[in-house]
């Protein structure tokens, strides 16, 4: 059924003729289907050229400005496009082809005005066909995204809090999803949640810009987790296995060594032809300007990227933070890259989300958290995966964090990630402040890729170790009514003693696998249960660095077959007894 009457407003420098005035509503008459239209002229010198024709919630911008900027943007993508072909003597060839098949458009776009405006959420009417997700332009060129969508209008989340938004002001769709600029160019730099560089060390120049929100890869793109990604933490590596394309949830409570985990890992990458991403949601930017310095001390800065949103950030930016990292990985992934992907923490992200949804007017559920709090980090966690050989067999390998509030695993947001991942690393308080660092609960963490992703060498070396680690556990609870024990409860404290001693680890000293492996053994051939339990680490230490350089042909035998044969393990604790006797001799 046609509209009776339409009333469009034409704003130019001087005023049509009848004829073109005719010809304009004969336009809009057909293209809303209306019998009579109303045509109100204003005469605008800023048009400087042209028109704009507003009808409705569309606004037709055939203006001298706009012309000028499309020609512009134009060049600008020529001279992209000859700069990535790293081709300096095609730019000006490039660049005339341009121009001579400039052809202006009418910038035909839905247009709407802000309502309310506060706290960096903006709600707008007018704009009827926005896409969630989408980014829309304010008149100060300000941006934001399309994160609610209700009959009356849409609510945005603001990327720039600076901008001169008020009532009334003019928003623009741009029929685009929010998107990450991406490139090789990103590794060994810190950028924010929109992918602006913050280390004072100048632009970057991108390929590509990825949506921030991807699905995740189908099942028929994914194949099994096989390929061990090494913490260089022994404890993790020999108990809660991590594969290429897994997700490990590393929880605990504030303070207690879960960032450090991490930061181990990612040094640990180091010479592995894996590229690391540390993102950080809603921390202090010293906390962050430590562990790049970290990271660039120890040569590591080469193969990560560092994505930040600190706690002076919008909550929109630090909810948008962990997708747009996420996007950078996928750019390596599929190009065959093996990606490690830190996000520090998804407790605060799931905070900047509840912040948004309440502001947005949104029912809250369980904590004041939106109903859809799950599906906030399911989307994103799963598109960590390992991609099929047919996919270019690249891998994103996570390890989510959570903090919890005394130590209390059942709350809502860890419930709700533990049941995403695909196995949790969980920290305990009591254990950090005993000195048991990573204070890892051996009993509490799991990983479900397990044994699949350790070499044979590692699956044998660490073969009985939680089972001895719990009955060490148990007989210590025990013993503790206990006056007189006898000789086996002894020997089976004190080979407790030296696991629990020998999972101590300090920071920033990831384990080669090799000493991780020849430790273990070792441990399990009883040859430092004589030492006092304060010296085993240093014990520990000193006999690797002898055996590498006295029998370095071990730890070669070890990487190259990834196989521990019992032939191996008889030369290892031989060669660990030769420098047992030495030692003894020496003390003596």
């Amino acid at each position: 059924m046609k509209q009776k009457n339409l009333t469009a407003t034409l704003r130019c420098v001087t005023r049509p003729t009848s004829a073109q005035a005719d010809k304009i509503k004969t336009f809009l008459k057909e293209k809303y289907d209306c019998s009579d239209v109303t045509l109100n002229i204003e005469i605008d010198p800023s048009v400087r050229g042209g028109f704009i024709l507003h009808a409705g919630n569309d606004e037709y911008d055939w203006s001298t400005r706009s012309r000028q900027e499309q020609l512009t943007d134009q060049i600008k993508a020529a001279r992209d496009k000859a700069l990535r072909m790293k081709k300096d003597g095609t730019l000006m060839t490039i660049l005339k082809e341009a121009i001579e098949q400039f052809e202006a458009q009418a910038a035909t776009n839905e247009v709407g005005y802000v309502e309310t405006i506060g706290d960096g959420i903006a709600t707008i009417s007018g704009i009827e066909h926005a896409m969630y997700g989408e980014v829309v332009v304010f008149e100060d060129g300000t941006k934001g995204m399309v994160q609610d969508i209700n009959d009356d209008g849409i609510g945005v989340i603001l990327f720039d809090t600076d901008g001169l938004i008020g009532q009334g002001t003019k928003v623009s769709r741009t029929k685009l999803q929010a998107g990450m600029p991406v490139g090789p160019d990103f590794l060994g730099r810190v950028v924010d949640a929109l992918g602006n560089p913050i280390d004072g060390q100048g632009t970057i120049d991108s390929e590509e810009i990825r949506p921030i929100e991807e699905p995740a890869p189908s099942i028929i793109d994914r194949k099994p987790v096989t390929t061990p990604l090494e913490t260089g933490i022994l404890s993790i590596d020999s108990m809660f296995p991590i594969g290429r394309g897994q997700r490990e949830l590393i929880i605990g409570d504030q303070q207690t060594g879960k960032t450090s985990i991490a930061l181990d890992t990612i040094l640990n990458q180091k010479g592995k032809d894996c590229i690391c991403i540390y993102v950080s949601i809603a921390q202090k930017a010293s906390t962050v300007a430590n562990l790049v310095n970290t990271l660039k001390k120890n040569d590591a800065m080469d193969y990560t990227i560092v994505v930040t949103s600190t706690a002076a950030d919008a909550p929109s930016l630090q909810y948008i933070a962990p997708y747009a990292a996420t996007s950078l990985g996928e750019y390596f992934m599929h190009r065959g890259k093996d990606v490690l992907i830190v996000y520090d923490d998804l407790s605060k992200h799931a905070v900047a989300y509840r912040t948004i949804s309440l502001l947005l007017g949104r029912s809250p559920g369980r904590e004041a958290y939106p109903g859809d709090v799950f599906y906030l980090h399911s989307r994103l966690l799963e598109r960590s995966s390992r991609l099929s050989d047919e996919k270019g067999g690249g891998s994103i390998t996570a390890l989510p964090i959570i903090e919890t509030q005394d130590g209390d695993v059942s709350a809502y947001i860890p419930t709700n990630v533990i049941s995403i991942t695909d196995g949790q690393i969980f920290l305990e308080s009591d254990l950090f402040f005993e000195g048991q660092r990573p204070a890892v609960n051996v009993g509490l963490s799991v990983s479900r890729v397990g044994g699949a992703a350790q070499t044979k060498a590692m699956k044998k070396a660490s073969g009985s170790l939680r089972i001895d680690l719990a009955q060490y556990r148990e007989m210590k609870e025990f013993t503790q009514f206990a006056s007189d024990l006898d000789d086996a409860t002894k020997r089976q404290l004190a080979h407790g003693q030296v696991l629990m001693e020998l999972l101590k680890q300090p920071l920033n000293h990831p384990m080669d696998q090799a000493d991780q492996i020849m430790a273990l053994v070792v441990a399990d051939a009883n040859l430092l249960s004589d030492v006092p339990v304060d010296q085993i680490k240093d014990e520990e230490t000193k006999m690797l660095a002898w055996l590498d350089s006295e029998h370095s042909e071990l730890a070669r035998e070890i990487h190259t077959t990834g196989e521990l044969a019992d032939d191996l393990k008889d030369r290892i604790i031989a060669a660990a007894k030769e420098y047992r006797g030495l030692e003894h001799v020496s003390h003596s």
